[in-house]
């Protein structure tokens, strides 16, 4: 088994531990009874029983969960989870998300800590030859704000997007001494061009250097984490209307995979270490992706049980009366079915890959 597989299944299963965790801390602080807190799924191997909760070490790494009593039935154990206040529920209930994204943000500092520069989004020079420089066009000077309408910060979010809507003709948002600039139907596309008698072949753009201040690296770290968030709700749109396949989700095994051929990919090109920090890059964006994902208002997920105590607040408002949370049970029961039915053909999917592919 290739080292990079072993650390990445100990990425993602840290990764589901700090999302546990952070139910269990919020649990605790908040004074609710936690019944088990489990690492992992299936059988256990290592258990500890504590003053009123069972720790579990269980074999499949990819999960775990934070059973707190009373989660989906109504007790009148004044410390059950159903007995508490909304806004603790839905603390309690969003911490495991928060928890993620802000190991996934220290990650991405950590990372960007020994930066000598970034690259910014304001024009500092055109290719000779560029095709559309003018008023029309491109400018020196010129900052580029957006392209279709999604905002940019530094050259990653130009590249990105660049990729994500391919070349040809984009609506570009400038902004050019103070003022806002709209292109319409700009054709931006690489070109051939000659630098130093070398051909190269680039958009012709050359945009401004920033200093790696330590405000920098922070500022610039953030907005990795948010545009792991963008990328995610792009991914999202595109699985809705049918521009990437059902077939295309990737579980836990697809992201192992993935993990283990960015290592090797990275450690053949720039060593070991280079590998270690593209793996390290990458659990980031899972983690964000972990974040995200738990907190979308579908049944059995955070967010479904946050979206459900708004709906059980608004009915009781409406009609005067408590709703009783095994209804509610019932119903994350049933999408929990749906989802684990998901995630057995996301599994097959994956490990069918990984045959056919190799």
């Amino acid at each position: 088994m290739s080292i990079y597989v072993i650390i990445a299944i100990l990425a993602f299963g840290i990764l589901i531990a700090v999302h546990e965790l952070g139910h269990f801390t919020a649990a605790k602080l908040l004074r609710v009874k936690v019944s088990e807190f489990a690492i992992g799924f299936g059988p256990k191997l290592l258990k500890k029983q504590g003053e009123e909760t069972l720790y579990t070490l269980r074999a499949l790494p990819f999960g775990g969960y934070c059973t707190m009593v009373g989660q989906d039935v109504g007790m009148d154990d004044p410390r059950a989870f159903t007995s508490q206040r909304r806004w603790r529920r839905c603390a309690i209930l969003t911490a495991g998300s928060f928890a993620n994204f802000v190991v996934a943000l220290v990650i991405i500092v950590v990372l960007n800590s020994g930066a000598t520069g970034f690259t910014g989004t304001k024009i500092t020079g055109l290719f000779d030859g560029f095709p559309n420089e003018g008023e029309g066009g491109l400018m020196v000077g010129d900052t580029l704000v957006s392209i279709n309408g999604e905002r940019l910060y530094y050259v990653d979010d130009f590249s990105m997007f660049m990729q994500l809507y391919g070349e040809g003709e984009l609506d570009l948002v400038l902004r050019r001494d103070g003022e806002r600039v709209a292109l319409y139907d700009f054709p931006l596309e690489r070109r051939h061009y000659f630098i130093d008698g070398e051909e190269v072949v680039k958009f012709g753009i050359i945009f401004n250097a920033i200093e790696a201040s330590p405000w920098e690296k922070i500022k610039f770290s953030c907005y990795q984490a948010m545009n792991f968030v963008r990328l995610i709700r792009v991914s999202l749109a595109s699985l809705i209307n049918g521009a990437v396949g059902i077939d295309e989700l990737s579980g836990p095994v697809g992201i192992v995979d993935a993990m283990n051929d960015i290592g090797q990919t990275a450690a053949a090109e720039r060593g070991f270490w280079a590998a270690i920090g593209s793996l390290a890059f990458f659990t980031a964006f899972i983690g964000v992706n972990l974040a995200v994902m738990n907190m979308l208002p579908i049944p059995a997920l955070d967010g479904g049980r946050i979206l459900f105590i708004v709906i059980a607040w608004a009915i009781e408002k409406v009609t005067r009366r408590r709703l009783d949370p095994k209804y509610e049970g019932y119903i994350h029961a049933g999408a929990f079915v749906l989802l684990i039915g998901l995630m057995v053909f996301i599994l097959v999917n994956d490990v069918t890959k990984l045959f056919t592919s190799g």
